[in-house]
């Protein structure tokens, strides 16, 4: 075999070893899903806070304009950003009443990827 084969090679090794170094960042998702030039805040009652990486998540119980509970999906920064602006895991829990702004779903969604909440003790903190 030439040298010429063995560069060839040593090539597609390193092709190959930057596509699979890639693929955990390809993989990370996007916020096109919301529509970060129109925040919404809405206030609710805690239903449900799950810690967990790749992100946190608050499930608010909140009352629409007739009156209706409607269940809203708010997404948080990782565990490592939220840990930096002073959350734990037991920073609310069921019950606590929330006032969330952020970026709400393009869909339509009661969902939103949350930027700053209001907590129960009144303290304004990212998230």
């Amino acid at each position: 075999m030439t040298g010429r084969f063995f560069v060839l090679l040593a090539r597609l090794g390193v092709v190959l070893a930057v596509a699979l170094a890639m693929t955990p960042v390809l993989a990370h998702h996007s916020t096109a899903m919301y529509d970060s030039q129109r925040p919404v805040t809405v206030t609710g009652t805690v239903k449900r806070f799950e810690w967990s990486n790749p992100h946190a998540f608050v499930y608010l119980e909140v009352k629409d304009g007739k009156g209706n509970v409607v269940e809203w999906e708010v997404e948080m920064m990782s565990l490592n950003h939220l840990r930096a602006y002073g959350w734990t895991s037991r920073t609310v829990k069921p019950g606590d009443v929330l006032s969330c702004t952020g970026s709400p779903a393009r869909s339509g969604d009661p969902s939103m990827l949350a930027s700053l909440m209001k907590l129960p003790d009144g303290r304004m903190i990212k998230s």
